[in-house]
């Protein structure tokens, strides 16, 4: 399908409209554990410049005085049981047993005692965890999501944020995939549907901000 027809399909359908931002941001940065930005492991591959421009954020919420959250997947079963049948559609997620290395958050990340590491078993951020009723103790009105994969739990996790009430903001250039293809398709797709694709730098600034200085969305 032509990019054009593919455009008009989603216009056609009212979708691709700005949501904007919030006055009340946290960020939420899933899955930068060591498992998938080392290529050593079978589920990783080289997120160099997505970990750099996910630290920037992370840099520029600790100016704003903005609540920063971290995710990783954790099993912490060597059959997995606590994935279900997640664990059975991806074997290799044995790798990222509780005990092992490959669950760390990426050591090139500002990771302070202040900040929540959240442990989870599912692609969502907010499938069975702590998460919503801590955005709710922040009075949070939007989620920031970083990180990746960009079509497994980047996705699951930014369709939750909408479904829970939340503008949610992608900053593009900070998620990343294995392949481009399904990093392509799924921002296309969640820009249409399911919160704000944005531009890294425009993001650095509302955070830097608190939440105080919403940017205008211009294309």
């Amino acid at each position: 399908m032509a990019e054009n027809d593919k455009q008009a399909i989603y216009e056609r359908a009212s979708m691709d409209n700005r949501v904007g931002y919030g006055d009340e941001p946290v960020l939420l940065v899933v899955d930068l554990q060591t498992g998938f930005t080392d290529p050593e492991n079978p589920l990783g591959g080289d997120l160099t410049d997505v970990v750099a421009r996910t630290d920037r954020l992370v840099g520029a919420a600790r100016d704003g005085d903005v609540p920063v959250v971290f995710t990783r997947i954790v099993t912490k079963h060597d059959d997995m049981r606590d994935l279900g049948v997640w664990g059975e559609k991806i074997p290799s997620l044995e790798t990222l047993h509780a005990d092992g290395e490959w669950v760390d958050v990426d050591p090139r990340l500002d990771v302070r005692e202040e900040d929540h590491v959240l442990d989870k078993q599912q692609a969502s951020a907010f499938h069975e965890t702590e998460l919503n009723s801590m955005l709710a103790y922040f009075r949070a009105d939007t989620v920031v999501v970083t990180g990746c994969t960009t079509s497994g739990c980047i996705r699951a996790s930014v369709v939750d944020a909408c479904s829970h009430g939340y503008y949610t903001i992608v900053p593009e250039d900070a998620v990343g995939d294995r392949a481009v293809d399904p990093h392509e398709a799924n921002l296309f797709d969640i820009n249409a549907k399911y919160g704000d694709v944005r531009p890294v730098e425009e993001v650095a600034g509302y955070l830097e901000s608190g939440g105080a200085q919403t940017p205008q969305c211009s294309e």
